[in-house]
């Protein structure tokens, strides 16, 4: 009985430790510009399959981009919930990371 209770009371100290342990193994992700990116480095972001990448390289290849709206605006596939996505993992256009379009003002009524 007293190692049951020893292992019940290990296990709880040990369990203690864990959320911190979790969050310090996330790495911070690397900033990567999408006017600079290698197709290697787009096909490791999640999100990104291989027509994407094709289509954000030969974009690019055409004009680099001015900035997120630039992105979204010209490749097919990329919006605004994706670019929020890609930003996160450290994906930048222009040295930029995403930001939403501020909410448009409620029309006022005639």
């Amino acid at each position: 009985m007293r190692f049951v209770r020893s292992l019940i009371l290990c296990a709880a100290v040990a369990g203690l430790g864990w959320p911190a342990w979790a969050s310090a193994a996330q790495p911070v992700p690397a900033t990567i510009d999408a006017n600079q990116a290698t197709e290697a480095q787009l096909d490791g972001l999640r999100g990104l399959g291989p027509a994407t990448t094709r289509r954000i390289l030969a974009a690019r290849a055409e004009q680099p981009f001015d900035g997120w709206p630039d992105l979204v605006a010209r490749v097919r596939g990329v919006g605004p919930a994706l670019a929020a996505r890609l930003s996160q993992q450290g994906l930048t256009v222009a040295g930029q990371a995403w930001e939403p379009a501020p909410p448009q003002a409620a029309r006022a009524a005639p």
